[in-house]
């Protein structure tokens, strides 16, 4: 969390914005990692 922060500050964004902005960033990320090891394992099973 906090070099996600400090990332934000870097690139000057408030960090309220990234508190905000980090649990959408994630969900996505999260979901893209997902898709990406599916792919890699031939496919969803169940």
């Amino acid at each position: 969390m906090s070099a996600a922060l400090a990332s934000g500050h870097a690139l000057g964004v408030p960090p309220l914005a990234m508190a905000e902005l980090l649990p959408v960033i994630e969900a996505i990320m999260v979901a893209k990692l997902n898709e990406q090891m599916d792919h890699s394992h031939g496919g969803k099973t169940g």
